[in-house]
């Protein structure tokens, strides 16, 4: 068995239960007569071990076996858990697009660009892009024109929505702290709308770029040393990578912080609004199964998201000082305590 097969084996294991058996085998099968098989690739820039990832493309199993698609029955899929590394998700591009799949699963544009870089045929799906055109991924949002297709993370007025939710929580700010990926439009598209919005709410606010782990940390250390300030996380591989250490210097320094996703409010973060992703990845089958009957990427609309959700992690509030409104806490999807 390949090491590939394996890894592919041990996600559907360790998803404990997300696919359904009766999704992949079910007993009609037996009787049936041999389909063709098609093929499947998924580049996930993550590590195997990733408990995240696993769950979000658990999801897009399921997806698959409610339109039909059964794994050793009439589809295969390769999967590359290229972890973080730019170089190896480029390989691990490389060599996907060189089995030339009928279509390829892409998480986010870090791995996206990659395959456009080596293939311009197989047509590639992305179930969470920040900013499609911005990244060169597609013409325009409704004709993509080219080999990918899929959905967007959000719209840059979720950036004026973070703001709003960070004024709710802590009344108290004025000044806020924009960490971003200045190199990915996504970072910058935020950072715009998050200004736009700041003059209305009385807030000056601050980019703050992440190229590594040190200066994230002097930046938000500088930042710290005049009062009443807040943090905005916005989307990146890099707010992935560290997240841990942002809400780590968040809660040394006693900033109110707002994420873009439950993941960081389940390690301390203090609230998040956001898509829900694990939608984001069961709505990316429908597109593959479209893909896989005959329809071009060029052809398929780039959509938004259809569902958000807000996360509070009311130990953290408690630990900052915090006292959240009812109404905010009637409006949270997640409540941690």
């Amino acid at each position: 068995m390949s090491g590939n097969a394996l890894r592919r084996r041990e996600v559907i294991t360790l998803l404990g239960g997300a696919v359904a058996p009766s999704l992949l085998w079910p007993r009609s099968a037996r009787a049936q007569q041999p389909e063709r098989v098609r093929r499947i690739g998924v580049l996930l820039p993550a590590a195997a071990d990733d408990s995240r990832m696993q769950t979000f493309v658990g999801a897009f199993l399921q997806g698959l076996g409610h339109l039909g698609w059964t794994i050793g029955r009439n589809v295969r899929i390769d999967t590359r858990w290229a972890g973080a590394n730019a170089a190896d998700i480029r390989r691990h591009a490389a060599e996907l697009a060189a089995l030339a799949p009928d279509v390829i699963l892409a998480d986010g544009a870090v791995a996206v660009v990659p395959l456009l870089q080596v293939t311009r045929t197989v047509p590639i799906v992305f179930p969470i892009v920040a900013d499609p055109v911005g990244a060169g991924i597609v013409d325009s949002l409704a004709r993509p024109g080219g080999n990918a297709t899929g959905f967007m993370t959000y719209e840059f007025s979720i950036g004026g929505k973070w703001l709003e939710l960070l004024k709710q929580i802590a009344p108290g700010v004025t000044r806020v702290a924009v960490l971003r990926d200045a190199t990915q439009g996504g970072g910058t598209g935020l950072f715009a709308a998050i200004q736009t919005v700041a003059p209305s709410l009385r807030v000056e606010v601050n980019p703050v770029n992440m190229r590594d782990a040190g200066e994230i940390e002097r930046a938000v250390a500088a930042f710290a040393r005049a009062p009443n300030g807040g943090l905005i996380l916005t989307a990146s591989g890099s707010s992935q990578l560290h997240r841990d250490l942002i809400i780590t210097l968040a809660a040394r320094h006693k900033l109110p912080a707002v994420y873009y996703e439950r993941f960081f409010i389940a390690a301390g973060g203090l609230i998040s609004y956001g898509p829900d992703y694990i939608d984001q990845f069961r709505r990316a089958a429908g597109y593959v199964d479209r893909i896989l009957k005959g329809e071009k990427p060029a052809d398929l609309p780039v959509q938004a998201p259809v569902k958000y959700e807000t996360a509070l992690n009311l130990k953290t509030a408690k630990a900052l000082g915090l006292e959240v409104p009812a109404s905010l806490l009637a409006r949270a999807d997640e409540v941690l305590e």
